[in-house]
């Protein structure tokens, strides 16, 4: 297998500044601003006491000290992934193993319950993607997690589940870990987060689908240029990555849960060893890839992500928070909402360029209040 140089986050940052232009920093200030109203902290990890970064200066009238907040859905059961069909929001519950479609109004609908899944833990229905009409989604069976794709049926606030057929099977499945986003990349490629299972060496074999970033075509065929032939493995060394996005120059990033020490943010690469569970945050090791960012455990529990005004947002369930890493300095952070919302499982660009915060509070591990779960509206200006 290839071996691979330690990148440093000096480096990575470095990097990411030569390659973008002016107008990407340019609309990256007025997005940050216009959206979340705070100036950029340092990239390590806060103390435990600190809140929400302070707003922008009220005496710069493009800049508003708040985005307009809305809720677009609330009393929902352990909600884990939204996707967007023909602008229609269908969001995934853990438990209940149901696809609901978000009506307009807030009311949600039962598109369909996803069959075979077995709940337990941090296993059930997780992530879902759309992909030319079809919903694919990511389950914990009884004994494996996988991918199956599914029609879908008539229109929008009458849509179905009709067939469907296991693309990607054979994920070791257990209580926790079991990663679980999945995402369409501007390849056409279907990319899907994978947990360890609670087999922390899994991480470091080839042989094994556990802890690793895998790279399908969207019928589950290894694509001809994936790292290791014949292999779905795109990257590897990964404890339990739960969200990935793209930017606009198509480099793709991973929040991933620590243990006890690190919780990261990753600039994946093919064929990239992540540490796992050789090492835990930034190592300057080499044959390891560090992470550009890394947080206690305790301020962050990163899952769901996403990349839009040149910013990546990531959802925080212990932390409680959102945060922001500028693209053009990925070693720079801020963040807002920090205990506002509870824990947040996922963050979702809509169709109309809004960021949707999905809570999750309902499943057990989280401070429930009325209303709980919600899906929450930030709008820009």
């Amino acid at each position: 297998m290839p071996v691979l140089a330690g990148i440093r986050p000096d480096t990575l940052s470095t990097m990411a500044i030569e390659r973008r232009s002016v107008l990407r920093v340019v609309g990256l200030a007025a997005a940050l601003a216009a959206l979340m109203g705070v100036v950029a902290c340092t990239g390590e990890p806060p103390a435990a006491d600190q809140s929400s970064s302070p707003p922008a200066s009220p005496s710069d009238p493009s800049v508003p000290s708040q985005p307009e907040v809305s809720v677009v859905a609330e009393d929902l059961d352990v909600p884990w992934s939204v996707t967007f069909h023909d602008g229609t929001a269908l969001v995934s519950e853990r438990e209940t193993a149901m696809i609901l479609e978000i009506n307009p109004d807030g009311s949600a609908r039962e598109v369909g319950q996803v069959r075979d899944v077995a709940p337990r833990g941090e296993g059930g229905l997780l992530g879902i993607a759309i992909h030319d009409g079809d919903l694919f989604v990511y389950l914990s069976a009884s004994d494996e997690n996988r991918i199956d794709r599914y029609d879908l049926t008539g229109e929008s606030g009458s849509l179905g589940l009709g067939a469907s057929e296991t693309i990607l099977g054979g994920l070791p499945v257990a209580q926790n870990h079991n990663g679980g986003r999945i995402a369409f990349g501007p390849d056409g490629m279907l990319y899907v987060t994978a947990g360890d299972a609670g087999n922390p060496a899994g991480a470091q074999d080839l042989g094994t689908l556990a802890g690793k970033i895998l790279r399908v075509m969207p019928d589950g065929d290894v694509p001809a240029d994936n790292p290791f032939g014949g292999s779905p493995v795109y990257s590897y060394g990964h404890r339990n990555p739960q969200g990935i996005a793209w930017d606009e120059d198509g480099v793709l990033y991973a929040s991933e849960f620590g243990q006890s020490t690190w919780d990261e943010l990753n600039v994946i690469e093919a064929g990239g060893n992540y540490g796992w569970p050789d090492v835990e945050g930034a190592a300057g090791r080499e044959g390891f890839i560090d992470p550009v960012q890394q947080w206690d455990p305790a301020e962050a529990s990163p899952s769901g992500i996403a990349v839009t005004g040149g910013a990546i947002f990531i959802a925080n369930l212990r932390g409680e928070r959102l945060r922001v890493v500028p693209l053009d300095d990925l070693t720079a952070s801020s963040e807002r909402f920090v205990g506002e919302y509870g824990r947040l499982r996922d963050v979702v660009v809509a169709p109309d360029g809004a960021l949707w915060l999905v809570t999750n509070n309902t499943a057990g591990r989280g401070d429930a209040q009325p209303g709980d779960d919600r899906i929450i509206r930030l709008t820009v200006g």
